[in-house]
């Protein structure tokens, strides 16, 4: 199954690594410290406008800054359990 991020996107549900609210993982300098990393690397896409991000989803492969925040991604995947019977 699939989670929609916002603007277009999807990623595969087994490919999350976590879901963190964007505003707390700034808070701790070694998130802030990876996430720059990734970026420096080319692997974090904003998928939000500028200034509307609120959640940092990271995959296996890549991080995605989006619009949603972390609570509505979340129920998003409790919704796909449902669906799948997991």
């Amino acid at each position: 199954m699939f989670l929609h991020l916002g603007s277009n996107t999807i990623v595969s549900k087994q490919d999350i690594v976590v879901i963190l609210n964007l505003e707390t993982t700034k808070q701790s300098p070694i998130n802030s410290e990876f996430i720059r990393l990734i970026q420096g690397e080319g692997r974090l896409q904003s998928i939000a406008e500028p200034g509307k991000e609120k959640t940092f989803v990271l995959t296996s492969d890549q991080g995605f800054l989006s619009p949603i925040s972390a609570a509505t991604l979340a129920r998003r995947i409790d919704n796909l359990k449902e669906i799948q019977g997991d």
